[in-house]
C-alpha cells in the first residue's frame, strides 16, 4: 500500500503551525453559548483512559448510549493520523489540547485536522456516538433511544459538522474515550482546570488477553504501533518482540501509580481504576458503580441493553474487532487461555510482570494452569484499589 511520506522539516513546520493554532483556540474567550446544560448545573467531563484492545469500545458504549451523555470515540485519532511521523510523547500536548477543546464543545479545534467543508462523517467513528445520531445533530433515533451504527450511518453522514458543537452543548455529560495518553501527568492541567469538572476512568485489561486481541487486529494497528515505538512514520504490523505490549503495560503502571501512590490533591475523587474482567464477571454492579462515580443513573432501558450486549452466544467474529456487538463477556475475557501458546504467555508475563502484580492478575506457571479455567487469574482487590479513596493514597492489599 502506498503511504505518503513527509520530511522531518515538513512535520516540524506542521507541528509548529498546529501548536500555534491550538494555543490561539485555547487562549481565546469561549464562544457565545450556555456555559452549562439546561438546569444550571456544571457540565461533567469524563475521560475514559485506556489502550487498544482493552474493551474500551464497550465501555465507551456504556456511556454513549446514556441519554445524558455526549460521547466521542478517540477524537485524538485525527492528531495521530495527521502527525504520524511523531512519537507518542511528542504528540501528548497536541492530543491534550484537542481533548480540552472538545470537552468545552469548541469543535473549531478540528480546523487543524479536517477539511474546511466537512460533515459529521469526517469525524473518526462518528456513528458510534448516539448523540450524533439523535437531535439536534440528526433524527435517526429519539434522544433517549438505544442507537445503532448501521442505521445511523446512511441517515446522518451528510449532516453539517456544526451540529457536533450544538449537540455537545445540550448534554450534562461530555465523555471522551482515548487510547493515546501514556502518562497521567500530562493530564494534570485538565484535572486542575476550573473550567472542567473532569473524572478519569482508567480501564485496564489482562495483558495476555490484550495480546490475543491485538493479534486479531494487527493490520489496523500498524500506524499506531509505529507512533508508540517512535519509528518516524514507519508502520509496524509484525511485532514479534512484543515491544508495543511492553510499552502499554508500562504506561498502565505509570498511570496507576501516579493516581494511587502519591496523587496530587486535585485528583481526589477524580480517578477510578476499572478492570475489564470485573465488568465481564459482574456487569450491572460494576456499571452502577461506574455511573455513580460519573454522576449518572442506570435506567431500566440501559439495564436491559447491557444484559443483552454481555450475554451473547460467543466471543465475536474477527470482522467485529472494533465493533460493540452482543457477545458472551466471560467468554471474551477468557479466550486467550485457549488461543495463545504457553511460550508466548510466558514472554508476556516477563515483560508485564509489574502490571500483572499492580493490577491484580495472577501469572500462570504452566500450560496446564493456562488451560484450567477453574483457576481464577483475576485476583480480588479492595475498594480503595479502584479510586482515590484512602488518605494515604496507598491501595489496600
Amino acid at each position: 500500500m502506498w503511504r505518503p511520506r513527509l520530511s522531518s522539516a515538513a512535520v516540524t513546520a506542521f507541528l509548529l503551525a498546529q501548536t500555534g493554532l491550538l494555543l490561539f483556540l485555547v487562549s481565546r474567550p469561549e464562544r457565545a453559548g450556555p456555559a452549562s446544560p439546561a438546569g444550571g448545573e456544571a457540565r461533567v467531563h469524563v475521560l475514559v483512559l485506556s489502550s487498544w484492545r482493552s474493551g474500551s469500545s464497550f465501555v465507551g458504549q456504556l456511556f454513549s448510549q446514556h441519554p445524558n451523555v455526549f460521547y466521542l470515540m478517540e477524537p485524538a485519532w485525527h492528531v495521530w493520523a495527521a502527525l504520524s511521523q511523531g512519537s507518542a510523547p511528542a504528540l501528548h500536548m497536541a492530543v491534550r489540547d484537542l481533548v480540552r477543546s472538545v470537552f468545552l464543545c469548541d469543535m473549531a479545534v478540528f480546523d487543524a485536522y479536517l477539511p474546511w467543508r466537512r460533515n459529521l462523517s469526517d469525524l473518526f467513528q462518528w456513528a458510534v456516538s448516539r448523540a450524533l445520531c439523535s437531535p439536534p445533530a440528526c433524527s435517526a433515533f429519539q434522544r433517549g433511544a438505544i442507537s445503532s451504527e448501521a442505521v445511523c450511518k446512511p441517515l446522518c453522514a451528510r449532516r453539517p459538522f456544526g451540529l457536533v458543537e450544538e449537540a455537545c452543548r445540550s448534554y450534562s455529560h461530555v465523555v471522551l474515550k482515548e487510547v493515546r495518553f501514556f502518562n497521567l501527568q500530562v493530564l494534570y492541567p485538565l484535572l486542575s482546570d476550573p473550567a472542567l469538572n473532569l473524572r478519569i476512568v482508567h480501564l485496564v485489561r489482562d495483558p495476555r488477553a490484550v495480546l490475543r486481541s491485538r493479534e486479531q487486529a494487527a493490520k489496523a494497528l500498524a500506524r499506531d504501533n509505529g507512533i508508540v515505538l517512535g519509528t518516524n512514520g514507519t508502520w509496524v504490523e509484525a511485532d514479534p518482540g512484543l515491544r508495543v505490549v511492553h510499552e502499554v503495560c508500562r504506561s498502565h503502571v505509570r498511570i496507576a501509580e501516579a493516581a494511587t501512590l502519591k496523587p496530587p490533591p486535585f485528583l481526589r475523587g477524580r480517578y477510578r481504576l476499572v478492570r475489564f474482567e470485573d465488568l465481564a464477571l459482574q456487569p450491572l454492579p460494576e456499571i452502577r458503580a461506574l455511573y455513580n462515580f460519573t454522576g449518572l443513573r442506570l435506567t431500566p432501558q440501559l439495564e436491559a441493553w447491557i444484559h443483552n450486549i454481555t450475554h451473547g452466544s460467543g466471543p465475536g467474529a474477527r470482522r467485529e474487532a472494533f465493533k460493540t456487538t452482543s457477545r458472551d463477556a466471560l467468554n471474551v475475557s477468557q479466550a486467550w487461555r485457549h488461543a495463545l501458546p504457553f511460550a508466548k504467555i510466558r514472554r508476556v508475563q516477563e515483560l508485564c510482570a509489574g502490571a500483572l502484580q499492580l493490577l491484580g492478575y495472577r501469572p500462570v506457571l504452566s500450560e496446564k494452569e493456562q488451560r484450567d479455567l477453574t483457576l481464577d487469574l483475576v485476583l480480588p482487590r479492595g475498594p480503595s484499589s479502584f479510586s482515590w479513596a484512602s488518605s494515604t493514597g496507598h491501595p489496600r492489599p
